[in-house]
C-alpha cells in the first residue's frame, strides 16, 4: 500500500444545523478513536467554522462539500476558494454524484475546480467518480470512470495529482442502502490506480489515496477497507452519529 494512510471522511450532505454540529463535535471528541487513521468531516458551509474551531489541534480535518472555480464574481449562492481558506478548511469534495446529477456539475467544471484548489490553496480535493446502475449493468463502468478521470485531471501534473484524494462512489450505491461487494469495490479502485499509472506513473498511482463511498456502515467497513487498493471511505449517513462514525473508524483500523 506504499505509505498511504487510511482516510475516513464523513459527508454530512444537507444535514445538521450549527447547534447540531457543536453537539456532534463535543460527543465525537469524547470518544476513543484508533490512532493512525486520518479523519475528516465535510459539512454544509454554515457549519464549517464551528467544526474548525472545535477540532483545532485534534488532528481531525474539516472539509467543504463544494466550491466555485472563480475567486469572486456575480455567482449568486456560490462559495469561493479564498472564502474556504479564510475559514481554515482542510478538504473539499469535488464532483460528488449529487452535484453532477442535481446541479449540473460537469467534468469540465470539476477540472476547473481542481485546478483552482491546487493552484491557489492548500485545501486537498476529494474527487468523486463513479458509474450509474445502467452503466454497470451494461458492463461499461470502467469506460465511464476512465473518461471521468481523463477529463477531470486534464492539465494536472503528476506531483499535483499525488496530493489528490479520489473517492470511488458507484452512484447506484449512494443513499440506496445498496453497497458494492468488497470485490467489486476493490476491482474498480484497482482499475483507478492502474489508470493513474497509465496517465502518469506508478509512483503517482501508489501515492494517491483512493476511498470507497456508497452506503458504508460499521458492519461492512472492515471488509471493504481491508482490500489492498481501498484506502478508506467517504461516508454519508453513517457519519452523522458520533458513535456510529467512531465505530466505522475503528472497523477501518482493524
Amino acid at each position: 500500500m506504499a505509505d498511504r494512510v487510511k482516510f475516513i471522511a464523513g459527508n454530512w450532505k444537507m444535514f445538521k444545523d450549527i447547534e447540531g454540529a457543536k453537539e456532534f463535535a463535543d460527543a465525537f471528541l469524547k470518544l476513543n478513536r484508533p490512532a493512525g487513521i486520518k479523519v475528516a468531516v465535510c459539512a454544509p458551509f454554515l457549519q464549517l467554522t464551528t467544526l474548525v474551531d472545535a477540532f483545532a489541534g485534534t488532528g481531525i480535518g474539516v472539509g467543504a462539500q463544494n466550491v466555485h472555480f472563480e475567486d469572486s464574481g456575480a455567482f449568486t449562492g456560490e462559495i469561493a476558494v479564498p472564502m474556504l481558506k479564510e475559514v481554515g478548511v482542510d478538504y473539499c469534495i469535488i464532483g460528488h454524484s449529487e452535484r453532477r446529477e442535481y446541479f449540473g456539475e460537469t467534468d469540465e467544471t470539476v477540472n476547473k475546480k481542481l485546478k483552482k484548489l491546487f493552484n491557489t490553496s492548500d485545501i486537498i480535493p476529494i474527487l468523486c467518480v463513479g458509474e450509474k446502475l445502467d452503466e454497470r449493468e451494461a458492463g461499461v463502468q470502467q469506460d465511464i470512470v476512465s473518461a471521468q478521470l481523463e477529463k477531470d485531471l486534464a492539465g494536472l501534473d503528476a506531483d499535483t495529482v499525488k496530493e489528490l484524494v479520489i473517492a470511488y462512489e458507484p452512484i447506484w450505491a449512494i443513499g440506496t442502502g445498496k453497497t458494492a461487494t468488497p470485490d467489486q469495490a476493490q476491482e474498480m479502485c484497482a482499475f483507478i490506480r492502474g489508470k493513474l499509472a497509465s496517465m502518469y506513473d506508478q509512483a503517482t498511482a501508489d501515492a494517491v489515496i483512493i476511498q470507497y463511498g456508497g452506503s458504508v456502515k460499521p458492519g461492512n467497513a472492515k471488509d471493504i477497507i481491508g482490500k489492498p487498493d481501498i484506502d478508506g471511505a467517504l461516508v454519508g449517513g453513517a457519519s452523522l452519529d458520533p458513535e456510529g462514525f467512531t465505530s466505522l473508524i475503528a472497523a477501518a483500523a482493524e
